[in-house]
């Protein structure tokens, strides 16, 4: 429970702000490019360089910054502030999430560099030219992006998607390329969404560099895989789930999360997207069912289980409360990995209760928190209503401009002096409430329909 640990939350860790103002001024600095730096974005640079100072990237980022200020632009001084970004965000992450552990009294697993290949094998020529689109970006700023530079990328980006080894890199790229052709030409917007992009940016040009450390062999587990909850990630183009849970295994109890993904088009929404996810029956059915799942030899690397349906069976009913009120405190949380440390990463499995409700802020003993009503997804049955009558509630704590937040996954309520449990994963195998039922069947079945036509244009 969260209770009176709320307390240990309040107000920002020291020198959180103060880094946060340093990744500002180069986020700035890519707003109106690299390649025209004039005095104030030039020593906003140098500042970044100086709070380094000491550390092993304090040499390279200063050369970096004294070659930019002349108007050198080059991949070894893309390359250091991509890094230095990289190190800011991820000492805010790791004083964020240390202050939470110790609020939740929540163990934590040590980092352990991953014994295995690096990306020395990936094709050079495919790195550089990600690079060199990177680049470019940089160089000309948010506000120079225009149709050209976006479908520079175009060959670049299938050529990555095509290469298996580079497909996390791909994805991201690809998805960059999307936003910035959405919003061109990018010089004539009121409102950027600056630190996206430059967390996009960031994020791309260390994953080209060459010879990136490998993830290492994974470790495999077995045992007993119980759900907390699943928290829906929808886009037009794809849907991803991500689901929490305790992992009872020969090596102790840990917090896990696993996930899969489908493509979609924007037309399929709300209890429709599970359709896309039916190849895992496995695991749909243990959401909708509320039950626990026995998994064999599945891979595990730092916290997260890579799904595979044929390795896993269903098992006994497992409530999610129940194992929330018995497991989450004793479970060993995961280690993050460091190109994974950023504070919008932070998403921690909790449960509250002994609550009072006010709007969206919930009181715990006397301290406030906001709960994020916004992410709740539309393809399941818990909706603002059943989290403002809830009395108990399982969600993950997100750190969200500038302020703790919880994202609801699950809620038991009082409505009309009945009990009501709702979570996020309830219509994993279909929609259970009768008018949405209704409604789905007058309206049709969205993903079926698509199928057909799919497959009568390629019978053509």
């Amino acid at each position: 429970m969260l209770g009176v640990q709320l307390a240990a939350l309040v107000g920002t860790p020291a020198g959180v702000d103060e880094a946060l103002g340093l990744a500002d001024g180069l986020d700035d600095a890519l707003v109106h490019g690299l390649g025209r730096l004039g005095e104030q974005r030039a020593a906003a640079l140098a500042a970044l360089a100086g709070a380094l100072e000491g550390s092993p990237l304090g040499r390279p980022v200063s050369e970096a910054t004294g070659k930019l200020a002349a108007g050198s632009v080059a991949d070894e001084q893309i390359a250091a502030l991509a890094g230095a970004r990289a190190a800011v965000f991820g000492a805010v992450h790791d004083a964020l999430l240390a202050r939470l552990d110790a609020a939740l009294g929540r163990e934590r697993a040590a980092w352990e560099e991953p014994a295995g290949p690096g990306g020395d094998d990936v094709p050079a020529n495919l790195l550089s030219g990600c690079r060199s689109w990177l680049n470019e970006l940089a160089i000309a700023g948010w506000r120079g992006v225009d149709h050209d530079l976006v479908s520079a990328s175009d060959q670049t980006l299938e050529a990555a998607l095509a290469e298996p080894r580079l497909r996390r890199l791909g994805v991201l790229l690809d998805g960059l390329a999307a936003e910035l052709r959405a919003s061109c030409p990018v010089a004539t917007m009121d409102r950027l969404p600056v630190r996206r992009w430059a967390d996009l940016w960031a994020r791309g040009v260390l994953l080209a560099q060459p010879g990136l450390p490998g993830g290492g062999s994974p470790e495999t587990v077995s045992g007993r895989l119980l759900p907390l909850g699943v928290d829906v990630h929808e886009h037009g183009t794809a849907v991803q789930i991500e689901v929490h849970g305790v992992l009872e295994s020969s090596g102790g109890t840990r917090l896990v999360r696993t996930g899969v993904a489908a493509p979609k088009v924007d037309t399929i929404v709300g209890p429709a997207v599970w359709r896309l996810l039916g190849g895992h029956p496995v695991l749909m059915a243990a959401l909708a069912e509320r039950r626990s799942v026995t998994v064999h030899d599945l891979p595990l690397s730092a916290g997260h289980l890579r799904w595979d349906d044929a390795k896993a069976a269903l098992a006994e009913a497992a409530d999610p409360f129940a194992t929330a009120r018995l497991m989450l405190a004793g479970s060993v949380a995961p280690a993050v990995p460091p190109l994974e440390r950023h504070p919008v990463r932070i998403s921690e499995p909790v449960l509250v209760e002994g609550h009072t409700v006010n709007g969206t802020t919930w009181s715990l003993d006397g301290h406030e928190i906001e709960v994020d009503v916004e992410r709740l997804p539309s393809c399941g049955p818990l909706t603002p209503a059943l989290v403002a009558a809830s009395t108990s509630c399982i969600g993950l704590l997100r750190w969200d401009g500038g302020r703790w937040r919880l994202q609801p996954l699950a809620v038991q309520a009082t409505v009309k002096k009945k009990p009501v449990e709702a979570h996020t994963g309830d219509w994993a195998l279909g929609p259970t409430d009768p008018k949405v039922v209704k409604a789905v069947a007058k309206s049709g079945d969205v993903v079926t329909v698509l199928r057909e036509r799919a497959g009568r244009l390629l019978r053509k």
